[in-house]
């Protein structure tokens, strides 16, 4: 039995579940993970001077949890509930691969999680389309007039800016202004190309 952990990280409204929920579809033994899942609760989380409450950093997070979950999966794929039974593509010769997507915000940027990577994709997003985008999806809590631009789009480029400082981090950025069916199939491809390393 082989498994790959794929991360799927990047800026918010980069379309990272979107992506990572057509691949589940479309892969074999595919299983996804997704840090929004392990946010703490809004009284844990911090508020600065302005009165905003600090989500986009790591420290919003149960980030030990979370590389609790992953490596919990890849000791044990083939009992996590959500696998599928039958490849739902071309894969056949793939059945004894398990595939783990993992999708957030903030993946490469804790030091944990980056010894489980196989492949590191990472999304990105011009300010003005990225505020647009953010403007359309409705969070709980609400973000308060100015949190855009005084916390959400800072730590993302706090954030991306640590990952292209790292030299010896291997991640492919990808452009979430191209098309979904653009951004699946080079990820599609890319994943499979993957895949078909782990078998030889």
């Amino acid at each position: 039995m082989k498994v790959l952990v794929i991360g799927i990280g990047g800026v918010t409204n980069g379309g990272k579940t979107t992506l990572a929920e057509k691949h589940k579809k479309m892969l074999p033994n595919c299983d996804i993970i997704s840090q929004d899942d392990f946010f703490k609760p809004e009284s844990e989380v911090e508020t600065d001077e302005r009165g905003f409450k600090l989500y986009d950093v790591l420290d919003a997070l149960y980030m030990d949890e979370m590389v609790t979950r992953i490596r919990n999966w890849i000791k044990s794929p083939a009992s996590s509930r959500v696998v599928t039974e039958e490849p739902q593509s071309a894969c056949d010769s793939l059945k004894n691969v398990y595939i783990l997507i993992v999708e957030g915000f903030l993946l490469y940027n804790y030091e944990p999680l980056n010894e489980l990577w196989n492949r590191r994709y990472f999304l990105t997003l011009p300010y003005e389309e990225c505020k647009r985008r953010r403007s359309t999806r409705v969070y709980q809590p609400a973000d308060t007039p100015g949190y855009f631009d005084g916390h959400v789009w800072p730590m993302y480029l706090k954030y991306k800016h640590e990952l292209e400082e790292n030299a010896s981090m291997q991640v492919v950025y990808l452009d979430g202004t191209n098309s979904q069916e653009e951004l699946l199939s080079y990820l599609y491809s890319d994943i499979i190309e993957e895949l078909n390393k782990l078998r030889e």
